[in-house]
């Protein structure tokens, strides 16, 4: 954390406001979990042969995003209603 002066006099505290750096050091966790899950699925030629990741995760994953969920779950919705 870092104080970030806000306005009026320096030496008081409370024209401080805490800066934290919490987002830099999440990308940076975030980037090497995403690494580390993603050799090893590049390592064999089934995603799943660790089963590491199941069918509903979507995060970590090549070509799966949160449009694919929505149409995932949008999907399994209709077709409940359907039968």
């Amino acid at each position: 954390m870092k104080p970030l002066y806000k306005k009026g006099n320096k030496t008081e505290v409370s024209n401080y406001r805490p800066i934290s750096f919490l987002t830099s050091f999440s990308k940076i966790i975030y980037k090497r979990l995403y690494c580390q899950i993603n050799n090893n699925n590049n390592n064999n030629n089934n995603n799943n042969n660790n089963n590491i990741l199941v069918n509903e995760q979507f995060g970590f994953r090549e070509k799966l995003s949160t449009e694919m969920v929505n149409f995932t779950h949008l999907n399994k919705v209709l077709l409940s209603l359907d039968s």
